[in-house]
């Protein structure tokens, strides 16, 4: 909450409404004071209207152009109480139906009652010429609404933002008190946000004891929710997640297995044995798996089979119009990924995966079937696309994804609105989690092809799952791996060095031609200096300063010295420096500014784009943009994501950080021309082979690599991976 006493107040009475967002509550309005001063007053201020009273808590900021303002951290309204500011109040449109006109008959005939019988009584103003019954009760429906946010926000403003308030009101409507009030620990659902700790606090505030119900069952959840979303658990097994949340939330562990009983009974979460072991599962993750399950083998069961002499010809007059002879295992896997239901290519980098693609396709299409190319993220849709000369949609738009403000996202392709085509061709299906997978699944006609293209020794997917490395373990699916690395690609050190790290041999570091160097340094201090330099200077002056549109630093970690956070603030210093021309915008620590390389790192399904004309919505997470203008005054940011663009409110800022450095996480499934990537000392829990692999392959034509060589032979030689505790291997196995 704001403390009033380190803060300034205002108090008057709206004048005017300057400007208004209805999605995100940001305001603009001149008031009158108590003492009769006009003021400007702009922040966080859902369905404000002219005519209303309030209390604005805050500080006054100087602006170059717009002078002495004052800024509101928090406020709080007050309806009107005399006949005149009523009327000035209704007249204003606050609540829709009401005009100036009517406002004066309305108010004309209850006085100051007018507001009581509007929220209570609204159908005595059908009483009043001109308002049908109908439009008697939508008015009240509005003026409830309104005060129905007044009272959360009045609520909440003790420990929550107003757009937690306004998110939640959209949820939850005028029952949002009443709801929060009994239990806090819902705020902690998606589409609201508020953190485990932030709900606790509320609850410990309204009086909730530490062993009470909703806080066991809240706290069990959050550990599960927690666990696949940070660390791609589909399930916990029972000991540890009892263990866990009772140390989490102070509490005996009996009382926690007795409000995990009441869950599984209600069908919050499922307990299941899995490997001979109690586990426990959110129930979407659970019916995840088990579908994924099902229908692999259903897809696998009523798949339709070319005859093979048929298919050999078809094969043969592919190489002629390639004008290419297709290597084996090349041969077989364009075989399989015809002829099954379900099959799985891998191969690294420079094997011919995408050959093996461009030939099912002219092969499906000559025989007269419909096909789709798709991938999980926007970057690896865009290099299919390149790649095959053909169109790839992300995942998200093969299903025809819709999203309604405030709700969770919904596929319009679905079991009910099957997909059409008879095969669908997935590239960089490490990166799909389980519940993707089940969506796309879900989608797919009986009798189609589903063909899942992937480098299984990449890292796997960020969210809930481990569904392709899954898959291929559990030897169920037809499973082609290319290992033959050709000629061309035998040129590039990039593919090589690959190649040595994912076999387990030391790449080579000492040769300095080609498409991959090795900069030795001492230290991490001396390591980002260089990191700096190459960006700034070394590199734009050999290659021209074009470069810098096509080259990523990618970092095993956000900390140190060497890190993500570090690393963006020097790289921003160096490459886009403060500047008279350039307009900013600070927000939490950081300072946004134009020309910065930006990133999102929440799927954000609310935020609408244009792309030359036509429009869309959603910028997701990974997605990496550059801020072309910063509107101080409009409280916005205009940015580019790969020419979508799009406005970013101010209050949308916690969303974005710089991405001048990303994570190797982060650059999953895109590539760049050219890739730098530190070398240090940093957590051991990283210093692992498939994520050194997972770095270089991100390069097309260079990776520099700056640093401690022992480092990178260290990561070689740990072929460590994390544990994920998933089922989808085992449930296929028992399957068959």
């Amino acid at each position: 909450m704001i403390d009033n006493k380190e803060h300034e107040t205002l108090t008057g009475t709206v004048e005017r409404v300057v400007y208004q967002n209805e999605e995100n509550g940001y305001a603009v309005v001149e008031i009158e004071t108590e003492q009769g001063e006009p003021e400007t007053v702009f922040g966080i201020m859902p369905m404000i209207g002219e005519g209303e009273q309030i209390t604005v808590y805050g500080q006054y900021v100087n602006s170059p152009k717009y002078g002495r303002q004052f800024k509101a951290e928090s406020y709080e309204k007050h309806l009107p109480k005399t006949e005149a500011t009523i009327i000035k109040y209704l007249s204003s449109g606050s609540i829709k139906g009401i005009g100036p006109a009517m406002a004066r008959k309305i108010v004309g005939k209850f006085g100051v009652e007018t507001f009581d019988v509007i929220e209570n009584n609204p159908e005595w103003l059908a009483e009043i010429s001109g308002i049908s019954e109908s439009r008697a009760e939508k008015i009240g429906k509005d003026f409830r609404e309104q005060n129905g946010l007044r009272s959360v926000m009045l609520f909440c403003g003790d420990f929550f933002s107003p757009s937690v308030s306004v998110r939640a009101f959209k949820r939850w409507g005028s029952s949002a008190v009443e709801i929060i009030r009994s239990n806090p620990y819902v705020l902690c659902e998606d589409d609201i946000g508020v953190s485990f700790e932030g709900a606790d606090k509320a609850a410990a505030a309204i009086g909730l004891a530490s062993d009470c119900k909703e806080r066991l069952y809240a706290g069990i959840l959050y550990v599960l929710s927690h666990n696949a979303n940070q660390n791609g658990h589909t399930y916990l097994p029972e000991d540890k997640l009892i263990k866990a949340t009772a140390a989490m939330l102070g509490v005996g562990e009996h009382k926690v297995e007795e409000a995990l009983e009441t869950l599984s009974k209600t069908g919050a979460c499922v307990r299941e044995k899995t490997d001979g072991r109690k586990c426990v599962y959110l129930k979407k993750y659970h019916d995840a798996e088990t579908h994924v399950c099902s229908k692999l083998r259903t897809l696998e069961d009523k798949s339709i089979v070319i005859e093979e002499g048929n298919l050999r010809r078809a094969i043969d007059i592919a190489e002629l119009e390639e004008n290419i002879k297709y290597a084996p295992m090349q041969r077989k896997a364009i075989e399989q990924a015809v002829n099954s239901g379900i099959m799985v290519l891998t191969g690294g980098p420079g094997t011919g995966k995408t050959t093996v693609i461009r030939a099912v396709t002219r092969i499906v299409a000559r025989i007269g079937l419909k096909y789709a190319l798709a991938a999980p993220t926007g970057r690896a849709a865009k290099r299919m696309s390149e790649a095959t000369s053909q169109e790839a949609k992300t995942i998200h738009r093969l299903l025809e994804v819709v999203y309604t403000s405030g709700e969770k996202q919904q596929f319009t392709k679905n079991r009910n609105n099957l997909l059409t085509e008879d095969y669908i061709i997935i590239d960089e299906a490490s990166m799909i989690d389980i519940l993707l997978m089940d969506a796309l699944l879900d989608a797919i006609k009986p009798g189609a092809k589903l063909i899942l293209i992937g480098d299984a020794d990449q890292l796997p997917s960020v969210g809930a799952g481990n569904v392709l490395a899954d898959i291929i373990a559990s030897d169920t699916v037809n499973t082609v791996h290319l290992t033959e690395i050709f000629r061309q690609a035998r040129e590039s050190r990039i593919v090589t060095n690959a190649h040595m790290i994912n076999n387990g041999e030391y790449p080579d570091l000492d040769n300095k031609s080609n498409d991959f160097f090795f900069l030795k340094r001492q230290s991490e201090e001396d390591t980002a200096e260089t990191i700096v330099q190459l960006c700034k200077t070394r590199l734009p002056k050999k290659f021209g300063p074009e470069i810098l549109d096509s080259l990523q630093v990618i970092t095993p970690t956000r900390m140190s010295c060497c890190g993500v956070e570090a690393l963006n603030i020097r790289l921003q210093s160096a490459l886009n420096p403060p500047s008279p021309y350039k307009k900013e915008k600070k927000a939490h620590g950081v300072t946004f500014r134009e020309g910065d390389k930006v990133m999102q790192i929440k799927n954000n399904y609310d935020i609408t784009w244009e792309k030359n004309g036509a429009q869309g919505v959603g910028i997701y997470n990974g997605d990496i943009g550059k801020i072309i203008k910063v509107n101080n005054p409009a409280e916005c940011l205009t940015i580019d994501f790969d020419d979508r663009i799009t406005e970013y409110d101010f209050s949308l800022l916690d969303e974005l950080e710089h991405a001048y450095a990303v994570t190797v996480h982060k650059s999953q499934g895109s590539e760049y021309k050219t890739v730098i990537i530190p070398s240090f000392r940093f957590s051991p829990r990283l210093l692992t082979r498939n994520l050194l692999y997972t770095a270089v392959t991100r390069a097309q034509k260079m990776v520099i690599m700056v640093g401690d060589a022992q480092t990178v032979n260290d990561m070689v030689d740990n072929n460590r991976h994390a544990l994920r505790y998933t089922s989808l291997r085992q449930r296929l196995e028992d399957f068959r």
